[in-house]
Order: structure tokens, then C-alpha cells, then sequence
């Protein structure tokens, strides 16, 4: 049955960032939506991708569907990052096209920037240096993404999209005690210490490294509003051979302040400590959003309250066991 009302497919809407997008288009877009789980599609079935667009008659696709995970999951399982993250890529883009699907809006990472890149990393820093080892696969998938998206951008006249997060963080991270990132591992650590009284919590390296972070409410709503951009608008600030855009907070933060102010947030009373002789890592990692600014976007949810806002979700999945990790 025809509505008239846009039909957008939300690839990966079970993920922290696809979830997200599909509330705010539930929420704030008159628009028809379309949704699969694993179970009921296959991304990295060619054949089941092709089908599941000649049936659905898709206008738009948001593709957040990715296989993601920390530095040890990447480290251990280079081949599967690699080769699912190509496979969903692929068939999804070119189905699209196939179906004639001309708006899409592909999700990448920041780790498609080189190890060495100078910060903030701007979009044209993209190919200009090695890539960071321990996740190397995964970031060369989602650069082959990137590129898909401009190839059939010039070869087909398609209206398809990238855009880069930062470092992310809000409602539906995984908070395992050691596979998650930064800021759902520190909240469920000072969390933690706070019930037990611990007297210290001790963190990684010096507290030094400085790191961005992005509520993804912030980073959803980004998405909606690159995707709805007028394609003049869109290809005054972008090119053929640099058509992604970074999507940051704009401002960075030490580690220590960072541990430091979710011991603020989840009443911590206890010290905090660092341990030099573990490793910090890359010293900066910043991106460069002066694009995305150019449009008129900006985040608005401040770190401190977006923390707080995290920290409350998180604690009443904890209370009831269901936090995620």
C-alpha cells in the first residue's frame, strides 16, 4: 500500500547509534519506517539484501549496522571484523542502488584516520598515513564504505553519504567490566565502588591522553540533519574525493578530568588514582568538525549533563540486572 510518506530503513536499529535514530524519526519525522533484526535479515547475505529491497521499496537508508567491538575483540578477531563490516557495506550500497534508492547515509569511525594524523583530524587527513594497528581491519572496511559511497556518488549520479563520530557515549552502550569503552567502563567502575566503599579506583596510564566524546542523541540527530541537507548545500562543502563529514563535540578532555568528573556525577566519594606504568595510548585524538559546523549543526548536550543523564539510564538497568555487558 502506498502512503506517500517517506519509507526509510534503519540498518542496524538495535545498535547504540541506529537505535537512536530510529526513536528521533519516530519521534519528530512523519515518515514510514522499516526495520530487521539478524534473525529476520541477514546483512551479509547478498542474495537476502537484494530481496529485502525489491520487496520493501526503500526511499532513504541510514546504515549503522556494523560489527564493532574494543581493541582486544579487534585484535583477536581481525578476519571477522573485516569481512562482515565489507559484506554488510556492500550489499546494502549496492542494493540500494540497485532498487534505485537515491539518499544514503552510511556511519564510519574516526579510526579511518592514521595513526599519526595531526589533530584535530580534519576530513582531508583521510589516506595520508598507516592506520592504527590493532584495529587496521575494521577501519580499512569502513574506508572501503566511505569510497563506495563516492563511487556511486560519481559513476551513478547517487545522493550517498558518510559521516565520521567521534568518540560515543549515552543510552544502550555496553558496560561489560572489560570489553566496553571509556566511559561505560569508568561508570560502572566508580558505580561499583561507590556501593562497595572502595577507598581508591585506579586508572590506566597517567590521565593524561585527551579524548573527544559525543552523546549519541547528539550524534543521531546529526545524522537525520546531514541526510536532510539539500544536495547544493551538501556539495558546496564536500567533494568527489572527500565527501565524508566529521561529526564531534568540538573540545576534548584529559582522561583524569574525565575520571574525575564521574566521580562527581555517580557520588564517588573515594580517591582517584593512576597507574603509569600501564600504557595511555595515543595522546590526542580530536576531530575536526569546522564541516559540519559550516551547515549550522552543532551538539547540544553538554558533557557533564549528558554524563548524568547516562549514569541515571545506566543505574536503573544495573538495579535491575539488565545493563548491558
Amino acid at each position: 500500500m502506498t502512503t506517500g510518506k517517506q519509507r526509510i530503513f534503519v540498518a542496524g536499529h538495535r545498535g547504540m547509534v541506529g537505535g537512536e535514530i530510529l526513536r528521533q524519526l519516530t519521534a519528530d519525522h512523519d515518515v514510514d519506517l522499516v526495520t530487521r533484526t539478524h534473525a529476520e535479515l541477514d546483512l551479509t547475505s547478498q542474495s537476502a539484501v537484494q530481496d529485502f529491497f525489491a520487496e520493501e521499496k526503500i526511499d532513504q537508508v541510514y546504515l549503522a549496522a556494523a560489527k564493532v567491538g574494543g581493541i582486544h575483540a579487534n585484535n583477536t578477531y581481525p578476519a571477522e571484523f573485516i569481512y562482515q563490516n565489507l559484506m554488510i557495506e556492500a550489499n546494502v550500497i549496492h542494493a540500494a542502488h540497485l532498487t534505485d534508492v537515491q539518499r544514503l547515509l552510511f556511519l564510519g569511525s574516526s579510526c579511518i584516520y592514521p595513526r599519526d594524523a595531526q589533530q584535530p583530524m580534519a576530513e582531508d587527513a583521510l589516506l595520508s598515513g598507516y592506520l592504527e594497528a590493532t584495529n587496521e581491519p575494521y577501519a580499512i572496511a569502513k574506508i572501503a564504505g566511505i569510497k563506495m559511497c563516492e563511487s556511486y556518488a560519481r559513476q551513478y549520479g547517487r545522493d550517498y553519504r558518510s559521516v565520521m563520530p567521534t568518540n560515543l557515549y549515552g543510552p544502550g552502550d555496553n558496560y561489560h567490566p572489560e570489553n566496553s569503552h571509556v566511559i561505560p567502563a569508568l561508570l560502572r567502575r566508580f558505580h561499583e565502588a561507590k556501593l562497595t566503599d572502595a577507598p581508591f579506583v585506579q586508572i590506566w596510564g597517567t590521565g593524561t591522553p585527551c579524548r573527544e566524546f559525543l552523546h549519541v542523541s547528539d550524534m543521531a540527530r546529526a545524522s537525520i540533519y546531514v541526510m536532510n541537507l539539500s544536495p547544493e548545500i551538501y556539495q558546496t562543502h564536500t567533494s568527489e574525493m572527500c565527501s565524508h563529514i566529521n561529526v564531534g563535540y568540538g573540545s576534548d578532555i584529559a582522561i583524569g578530568d574525565l575520571a574525575r568528573l564521574i566521580a562527581k556525577v555517580t557520588g564517588y566519594q573515594g580517591d582517584v588514582t593512576f597507574d603509569p606504568t600501564k600504557p595511555d595510548g595515543t595522546p590526542r585524538k580530536l576531530m575536526d568538525s569546522t564541516r559540519l559546523r559550516s551547515f549550522g549543526w552543532k551538539p547540544e548536550i553538554d558533557l557533564e549533563a549528558g554524563l548524568a543523564s547516562t549514569y541515571e539510564i545506566f543505574r536503573a538497568e544495573y538495579d535491575q540486572g539488565v545493563a548491558k555487558g
